[in-house]
């Protein structure tokens, strides 16, 4: 059980980071969820609510009230298949798109204050041991 101070480690981490990130999500008028979905379809073609669901690792049940708010606020709107009737495609709308625009630089803007605060070497490393952590699950 060597793995514990790891794994209380990467937890504490993920809090600290939603700490940090959430609060200004929030003062942009969006909930992680949404920024989430938004900021995954934004400048991309519009996608199938399975490839959203893998690109952004939201559930399922959580993703379909989302995209349903998302879709009565007229940011995102879905299209039948044409590869395949039975699905739906999901992009956003032009209101949503400049929403994109307006929120995705700004949050990241916010991002790299915390961010810079780490060198190249130091990101890459951190990039390294998180994707080595991942490949053993």
């Amino acid at each position: 059980m060597n793995f514990l101070p790891t794994l209380r480690s990467l937890v504490s981490t993920y809090q600290a980071f939603e700490h940090y990130s959430a609060p200004n999500v929030k003062a942009l008028g969006l909930t992680m969820t949404q920024f989430d979905v938004i900021a995954t379809l934004g400048n991309q073609p519009p996608m199938t609510c399975k490839e959203l669901g893998e690109k952004t690792l939201v559930t399922k049940g959580t993703l379909t009230g989302v995209l349903e708010r998302l879709q009565t606020k007229g940011i995102l709107e879905r299209k039948i298949n044409p590869e395949d009737g039975r699905s739906q495609m999901i992009g956003l709308t032009e209101k949503g798109q400049k929403l994109f625009e307006k929120v995705f630089p700004e949050h990241l803007r916010h991002l790299d204050r915390a961010f810079k605060n780490l060198s190249a070497e130091q990101l890459k490393q951190v990039e390294d041991s998180l994707s080595l952590l991942k490949n053993i699950f």
